[in-house]
């Protein structure tokens, strides 16, 4: 590969995953750096976007933004504008794969298992349950596990939901709701079309929420996932079955609960993340290693695929 092409590193924005965001781009700029790349530049995105890219001049962008609208295809449909590659999925898959309800009406009907959900009204949810507890709530649009929250017989973490009570409620006017899938929490990354691992994740506390997945010593990663090998196998065809189906390019991350009660019917998809993070506790680059992929090799295999595929 020709490290002297000009590289923009696109990171931060004002999502709610921006420090996220931050960190990815941080260690993608010092991975290439380190591996040789000449002309690295890092733009930390603001509303002036489009006039830095067309001042620097890159020959590809690798789109480290997490959330909206850096995952939403809206950068996307900038880029492509401007004739400028990029890392991850295109403008279309992106549209599609950020709106959970959107990726189920493609996924579901190709035989992929994922929970039963409807939109709800977010003031509806002060006067009624929208189904039987436990179920969660969570915005359509997230990533990270920004705003999820699981509602138990009990309440929502101790509390009922009430207009004085902190939650999604007061952040969405909208809000998806989806039955609990009791069990266990797991992930399958791809990687140019090939699963990688299944990996299980273990929060020392409560669930798998936004602390618990970026600060270090609240998750244990257990990679790879202890379960029987049917459920392994089925988990990493379902994973790369939404990644073909949705039309993701370079790495995308599935999430899955399994009702391990159930067997291999307990397994549920829950979304696809169509750039997911290269953080130190990220679990694509996890994965990767486990597969025998350091982390520049895994940076510069999602640079190669966005100049192959879009030059």
């Amino acid at each position: 590969m020709n490290r002297d092409l000009h590289v923009v590193v696109l990171m931060g924005g004002w999502s709610a995953e921006r420090e996220v965001s931050l960190s990815s781009g941080r260690g993608i700029v010092e991975a290439l750096r380190e591996r040789g790349w000449s002309n690295v530049t890092e733009i930390d995105m603001d509303r002036n976007v489009a006039q830095l890219i067309t001042a620097v001049r890159p020959d590809v962008v690798f789109n480290a933004l997490h959330g909206t609208p850096g995952e939403d295809g809206t950068v996307q449909g900038m880029l492509d504008l401007m004739q400028v590659p990029y890392t991850h999925s295109g403008l279309e898959t992106s549209v599609i794969a950020i709106d959970k309800e959107l990726t189920k009406k493609v996924l579901v009907p190709h035989g992929i298992r994922m929970p039963a959900g409807e939109m709800v009204e977010s003031e509806s949810l002060f006067a009624a349950d929208p189904m039987a507890r436990p179920y969660v709530l969570k915005p359509v649009n997230e990533g990270s596990s920004v705003g999820v929250a699981i509602v138990t017989a009990d309440g929502n973490y101790g509390n009922p939901i009430g207009r004085d009570v902190p939650g999604p409620w007061h952040e969405f006017d909208e809000l998806l709701a989806e039955p609990f899938i009791r069990g266990r929490e797991l992930t399958v990354a791809v990687l140019n079309d090939e699963p990688l691992a299944v990996t299980e994740l273990k929060p020392k506390a409560g669930f798998y929420d936004y602390a618990a997945k970026y600060t270090d010593g609240l998750t244990e990663h257990i990679c790879p996932a202890q379960v029987p090998d049917e459920v392994a196998r089925s988990m990493m065809d379902m994973a790369a079955k939404a990644h073909r189906l949705l039309g993701c390019k370079g790495a995308s991350r599935s999430d899955f609960r399994w009702d391990d009660e159930a067997g291999e019917a307990g397994v549920y998809l829950l979304e696809v993340n169509t750039q997911p993070g290269m953080t130190p506790l990220s679990l694509v680059p996890e994965q990767a290693r486990y597969r025998g992929i350091d982390y520049g090799e895994l940076v510069e295999r999602l640079i190669a695929e966005a100049l192959e595929g879009r030059e």
